[in-house]
């Protein structure tokens, strides 16, 4: 029993140390962006660069870390906005509940934000093990598309099919995200979430200036207009 004691000890405090390493890290990246440095981070805590080293064994490692946070973070956001909206029939509220929680995520975290759909991180490669979570948002807008297309309650359109050099890896995206739609509504929904995180980085990365004010109104309208590009209507 003092031995599991003693260890769920060590690993509390682990844990703990972990999590205030990757909190220096963050304001690191709200200083200087992606150039992150784990010497840089050890001089914040007032700690040898080889300490820092027991927990995360490469700059690596640390953004790793930080990345798979701010994309489950993201994700649980969309997951919970999405599954607050009672009426599982209001396909359109469903889907401007997820955009607007994508954006007010973003805007809460821009530095995050930045490290996930900004500039890639130079000499850095994301693992495989990042796939998953950074698809969250999409599997919940996903769901509302074949919910939607089920309850017949897409608007018909006429078909517009990729071209045929891309139709397999369509095929592969829907078959994830959205299985019972057809190509041309898998492809007017990609165009859509292109559009969707587009918006976000253009409010975020400051290319309304002195264009668009009232950058939360004019992020429902664009909203509204996918929704209906999608074929969602009230």
């Amino acid at each position: 029993m003092a031995e599991r004691t003693a260890g769920s000890i060590r690993a509390r405090v682990r844990a703990e140390m972990v999590e205030e390493i990757k909190n220096a890290a963050r304001r690191q990246l709200a200083e200087t962006g992606s150039d992150l440095s784990l010497r840089a981070v050890a001089r914040e805590m007032g700690m040898v660069s080889s300490a820092v080293y027991r927990y995360f064994a490469s700059r690596d490692d640390l953004l790793t870390a930080l990345i798979l946070d701010a994309y489950n973070s993201l994700g649980e956001a969309s997951e919970v906005a999405g599954a607050a909206v009672a009426d599982r029939s209001d396909f359109l509220g469903r889907w401007l509940a997820v955009a607007h929680a994508v954006r007010d995520w973003a805007v809460a975290q821009p530095h995050e934000y930045a490290l996930i759909y900004g500039s890639p991180v130079p000499g850095y490669a994301a693992p495989q093990d990042t796939v998953e979570p950074s698809i969250r948002p999409v599997v919940v807008l996903g769901e509302i598309l074949n919910d939607a297309h089920n309850a017949g309650a897409l608007a018909g359109r006429a078909p517009v099919p990729p071209p045929t050099s891309l139709s397999a890896e369509v095929r592969r995206v829907r078959d994830v995200v959205a299985p019972d739609v057809g190509e041309e509504a898998m492809v007017r929904a990609l165009i859509a979430w292109t559009e969707l995180f587009g918006a976000v980085s253009f409010e975020l990365f400051g290319r309304f200036h002195n264009t668009i004010t009232d950058l939360a109104t004019w992020f429902d309208h664009q909203a509204r207009i996918m929704a209906t590009f999608l074929g969602l209507s009230d």
